[in-house]
């Protein structure tokens, strides 16, 4: 812990700073925010570097650091494979197919939130209603996920109350969010996405150093396959190593590639929080700079800590005789952080990076947890509240924008600011019923539902001169029926989390078939899509 390791008066002075530079930045946001296009997509005029550090840090936090990291650490380097779809998709796909669009209809059509670009797009209420709810319903556990990782990491260093630090971190995060909009989340993202960078820089390179170096390191963990060997539990769900692949068609084999790698990879796409981020972009070659610097920041930090997971169990191993999930208890997402404290403690050096490090993780929660609560508060205040407020009064307009200060934007950004509050609220109280080990699948389940639900009629909205909003409601709804009735009753992991399926039909499963181990996405995705371009095909036949 912090309090025998480290100078608190070092740790003190640091995050101190920390707290003046994200306060002044906060503050710099609301003198900024004058009207809802300030509030939801900084004016439209948000700086590159802003952008892409704002989006990676965003994109990747304490679930990719500690989530991701720990699952890595607890069955090995399979999950490098999402580093790649992390970029290829998650940012050159992204940014090159879906940004530069998104960002050109987003201001054609006055877009200032994901929903409410698709319902501008579809000239549906209803679409953005429901995507808006899906949002509300579905992001406030990804969100308890995101300050969970952040708060272990704070308990196992500091060794301060687990409910103190929940309070505090999100009455911080909620302060700057509430009052300085996406302008303050932006620039705080930009200057928490730093900090990220250079912490995990140094990890990797102190746990190679430590380890006897990169050549050493590696072998020393493929051996370990041989020597303890693979635990037998995990053996027998198809773990072969720490450096290999699970045993193709292995349970652990459909948990790796269809929830971890495609779930998280594809799921990226769809991501109401990213997607709104090519919206504050000025020009599309402001997206192109950003497209470097954001790929450079993804490739160190996902990389890294989808690389120092697995290491960790060479270290563990080594002074203690356990692997990493053994020496932690079982737990996944503890592992990071127990392994840094291990790592850096003794020194002076040392117990200086862990306060660097703590506040990186710190940073990314926040970056992460602010842009999350950032949309469910524009989903609840201007994309629920407002909008149904002026059908029920009849005033609504199509394509309506709401400039400067009329009385309609001041309301419409006063419910935004009172929703944000209401869902950090809901997050705190979720995150007081987080088990262990969820922090993974909790992203994974997030983006699952997203992509399933919103991706195929996002992807039609850009690409087709006039959408079919019948076409994309049946595929909305048809994404969110088959992933829910998918996770609730059929996938193992999700069901057993859940306790549906076992409530309502007891202890049923499906022997010695892969269903239960296929994430919800690869039904309901394809599903999506398929009723979308039946609705299409057939409609343009009957015109």
């Amino acid at each position: 812990m912090i309090e025998n390791n480290i100078s608190l008066l070092i740790f003190g002075i640091v995050a101190t700073i920390f707290l003046i530079l994200t306060m002044a930045l906060g503050y710099y946001g609301f003198r900024k925010t004058i009207g809802n296009e300030d509030f939801m997509v900084g004016g439209r005029k948000i700086n590159p570097v802003v952008l892409a550090l704002s989006y990676g840090a965003t994109f990747l936090s304490t679930s990719a650091i500690i989530g991701f990291g720990g699952i890595s650490g607890q069955f090995g380097m399979g999950t490098i494979w999402l580093v790649a779809l992390n970029i290829f998709v998650g940012l050159i796909v992204a940014f090159i197919v879906f940004g530069k669009r998104t960002r050109r209809i987003g201001k054609k059509i006055g877009a200032l939130t994901f929903p409410d670009f698709l319902g501008k797009s579809f000239n549906s209420p209803f679409i953005q209603i429901f995507s808006a709810a899906l949002v509300l319903i579905g992001m406030p556990i990804y969100s308890a996920a995101i300050l969970l990782g952040g708060v272990n990491f704070v308990v196992a260093s500091l060794g301060i109350d687990k409910n103190f630090a929940i309070l505090l971190l999100s009455v911080i995060v909620a302060l700057y969010v509430t009052y300085g909009g996406i302008i303050a989340v932006m620039y705080n993202d930009a200057l928490q996405g730093g900090i990220m960078f250079l912490g995990m820089i140094v990890l990797l390179a102190v746990t190679y150093f430590t380890l006897g170096g990169v050549t050493s390191a590696n072998q020393a963990l493929t051996d370990m396959a041989v020597d303890p060997g693979v635990p037998e539990a995990l053996a027998a769900i198809g773990m072969t190593g720490w450096t290999s692949f699970p045993t193709f068609a292995s349970p652990l084999w459909y948990t790796f590639v269809t929830t971890f790698i495609l779930g998280v990879g594809i799921g990226a796409l769809a991501q109401p929080q990213l997607a709104v981020r090519y919206m504050t972009a000025e020009s599309g070659k402001s997206l192109d700079r950003a497209l470097m610097v954001g790929g450079i920041f993804i490739l160190v930090v996902v990389g890294t800590a989808y690389t120092v997971g697995p290491l960790s169990n060479v270290y563990f191993y080594n002074h203690y005789g356990q692997t990493a999930i053994e020496y932690v208890g079982g737990d996944a997402d503890m592992i990071i952080p127990v392994f840094v404290n291990e790592l850096f403690s003794g020194t002076m050096m040392g117990e200086f990076f862990i306060a660097i490090f703590l506040l990186s993780l710190l940073a990314a929660a926040m970056s992460t947890l602010s842009s999350l609560l950032h949309t469910m508060g524009a989903s609840a205040g201007y994309d629920i509240w407002r909008h149904l407020r002026a059908y029920r009064d009849g005033s609504y307009t199509p394509g309506e924008v709401l400039h400067g200060r009329d009385k309609g934007m001041v309301k419409s950004m006063r419910a935004s600011r009172i929703g944000t509050m209401l869902m950090i609220v809901a997050t705190v109280v979720i995150t007081y019923y987080m088990p262990s080990n969820i922090i993974a699948r909790s992203t994974a389940v997030f983006m699952g539902l997203t992509a399933s639900a919103l991706l195929p009629s996002y992807t039609y909205a850009l690409f087709a001169k006039r959408p079919d909003a019948m076409a994309a409601k049946w595929s909305m709804l048809t994404g969110t029926i088959a992933w829910s009735i998918w996770a609730l009753f059929i996938h193992k992991t999700n069901s057993e989390q859940l306790g549906l399926r076992a409530f309502l039909f007891g202890n049923i499963s499906w022997p010695g078939l892969p269903w239960e181990n296929i994430d919800p996405l690869i039904i309901a995705l394809p599903l999506s899509a398929i009723v979308l371009v039946t609705f299409v095909l057939y409609g343009n036949s009957n015109k």
